[in-house]
């Protein structure tokens, strides 16, 4: 048994092709009961692979495979446009916060040049319980022995002084010296790299690791990971063969995760014993966590329950005293209850905040919606003049909003007019401090239609009209929604594909049809396959349409912050479940044009008043 600590995720997007799921099937597979997570420069999947790694009982560490640049960061330049990469791994929860910050740190806008990066100077000050390794080429070591893909007379010397240098930064238990051969039989420059990291390590007494440079999880996943390259590459598989580019993923599938007898073939098992070193001096660790609020400030020294609670006492005085004849007992007994739930869970804080927020927009003249989804179901919401409708009067039900048997968890949306968004925004920023507020980031996923054009341009196999023709029968997601829902719970997955091959039969006969057993057959049935395996697939990172977090300390602490490239601004590298789950509290701000629209008609009309 030895453990894999260098591992891509499909959250290094387009490079690498693994669910974090695929990824823990691929390790119990192969009897192994750890596995590392370096995703390129980010951590956007880290909560994703902890929970995936904690239902199948293995044991997650979570890392990051570093840009490196040479000199400090915010120097954008072409010299300083190289990078060198450099895994580290978190050796325990103050670990996994260091490497929050300085995963972080890389993305932010000053520093993130077509990558995010530090230099190593800069690196230097986040590496508390942090474990790093190099060696692999296109490190700082396996820089050191080939310099532009030519050998380096001088690496011994370069070697040594660079290394001497991770142990002083790193502290000496926590540096090791990283020995990859998997490829070595089609690259002679891995297998000499190889030879000098382990005459190095011995020179300096360094420990030495084996480590696969894992894109995919098993061998017959090769191709699938080429048509990612080809989709990220804007190319086609012959392109890649003329151009001679990436010749090491399309010549060769030995970029998977290897079992421990693949590994022994080409490593010592002193290098496969140290990988169980490492996964010993990596704790167990949670990264999950209830409700972290940022405080509310209360006047008179109030509780924030105490606030809340006199709020909805003015509110029931203004809304409900004198108006629901005969009914005030059962109106009165659901406030006390909704408060019961809310105060346990901790959340007055959360409405007191949005209800401060609506006050705003419609101080400053705007119209907020009446309410959305099953927050009309809360009479505390309504109370507080969250939202507008009555919810008993509707016969709405709180327990579908908040429920005390599953768990707490609310989500409650604003509807503000597109308008009024960005001061909106700003306004928080204000309130709560700009570093303790963010938008949060969204990933595209490879489905349905989007699969299917992606491996047809790979291949290049069918003309653009018909590739749109095919395509056409494949239906958004959003339109099938429950259907897959039902497939998933009968097969333990879903595919938009396969549906399309089910129910849209005669239109797809001509190109891929689908028996009762589920093989497919036809001219183009072996592309459907594959692009039926790369449905789910992450592909592209965006800034969430609404979500807004607002954090009880600066975001770059809690979560990896990733650069947006369209608004130049940092965002919560997390999707919106991700950050739920650490705690993080999302307020969901939809701008809608309909509601600046009827503003401009309430406008029009007062002004014909005033004309009359």
């Amino acid at each position: 048994m030895y453990t894999p600590l260098h591992c891509h995720s499909h959250w290094s997007l387009l490079d690498g092709l693994s669910k974090p799921s695929e990824i823990v099937n691929r390790i119990k597979n192969i009897n192994g009961n750890a596995c590392a997570i370096t995703d390129h420069g980010t951590g956007c999947g880290w909560v994703d692979f902890y929970k995936a790694c904690k239902n199948g009982n293995i044991k997650s560490i979570l890392g990051n495979e570093l840009y490196i640049c040479k000199n400090k960061a915010e120097i954008k330049d072409n010299e300083n446009k190289k990078l060198e990469h450099l895994p580290v791994l978190a050796k325990n929860k103050n670990g996994f916060d260091n490497l929050v910050r300085l995963t972080s740190e890389g993305n932010r806008p000053e520093n993130f040049y077509y990558k995010p990066r530090l230099s190593l100077e800069e690196l230097s000050e986040y590496l508390g319980d942090i474990i790093g390794f190099s060696g692999h080429l296109g490190s700082h070591i396996g820089n050191c022995i080939f310099k532009d893909g030519k050998f380096n007379d001088n690496w011994k010397a370069e070697c040594v002084r660079t290394s001497r240098y991770f142990q002083e930064i790193f502290g000496k238990e926590n540096f090791f010296l990283e020995v990859q051969l998997m490829d070595s039989k089609l690259n002679e420059q891995q297998k000499i790299t190889a030879e000098c990291v382990r005459e190095i390590a011995k020179f300096l007494k360094i420990d030495t690791i084996a480590t696969p440079d894992a894109h995919y999880c098993n061998k017959e996943d090769s191709e699938l990971h080429r048509i990612l390259l080809c989709t990220n590459l804007k190319t086609t598989f012959d392109r890649v063969k003329a151009d001679k580019i990436f010749t090491q993923f399309f010549e060769s599938q030995q970029y998977h995760i290897p079992s421990y007898d693949e590994m022994l073939e080409w490593h010592t098992q002193e290098e496969l014993e140290n990988t169980n070193l490492i996964s010993e001096m990596c704790e167990k660790y949670d990264i999950l966590s209830k409700p972290l609020m940022p405080k509310f400030d209360c006047p008179d020294n109030l509780s924030e329950y105490e606030y809340m609670r006199k709020l909805c006492i003015d509110g029931w005085f203004s809304k409900i005293k004198g108006k629901v004849e005969g009914r005030e007992d059962e109106y009165g007994n659901r406030v006390k209850e909704e408060l019961r739930v809310i105060n346990k869970f901790g959340f007055s804080g959360y409405f007191l905040i949005l209800k401060d927020i609506i006050d705003f927009v419609e101080k400053e003249g705007g119209f907020c919606g009446p309410g959305r989804g099953s927050a009309g179901g809360c009479i505390v919401s309504y109370l507080l003049g969250i939202t507008k409708l009555d919810p008993i009067k509707y016969g709405l039900i709180f327990e579908r909003f908040l429920n005390e048997g599953r768990g707490g968890d609310v989500d409650i949306d604003i509807d503000i007019p597109d308008t009024y968004r960005e001061k909106t925004i700003d306004y928080i920023k204000n309130k709560y401090g700009e570093h303790f507020v963010g938008q949060i980031a969204t990933y595209q996923t490879l489905k349905g239609r989007g699969a299917l054009k992606a491996v047809f341009r790979a291949y290049d196999i069918v003309s653009f009209s018909e590739m749109n023709e095919i395509t056409k029968n494949i239906v958004d997601e959003s339109k099938i929604a429950d259907e897959l829902q039902e497939m998933k719970e009968e097969t333990g997955d879903s595919s938009i594909i396969r549906w399309a091959l089910e129910n849209n039969s005669k239109n797809l006969a001509e190109w891929c049809t689908i028996d009762k057993k589920g093989n497919l057959s036809g001219p183009l049935a072996e592309y459907f396959e594959k692009a039926i395996r790369l449905e789910g697939t992450k592909s592209a990172l965006s800034k969430h349409a609404a979500g807004v977090i607002i954090g009880p300390r600066p975001l770059n602490e809690i979560a990896p912050m990733v650069y947006d490239s369209k608004s130049k601004q940092q965002i919560v590298g997390y999707e919106m479940h991700d950050a739920n789950d650490i705690g993080l509290l999302k307020l969901d701000l939809l701008g809608l044009s309909a509601l600046s629209k009827f503003m401009g008609v309430q406008s029009i009309l007062r002004k014909g008043e005033i004309c009359q």
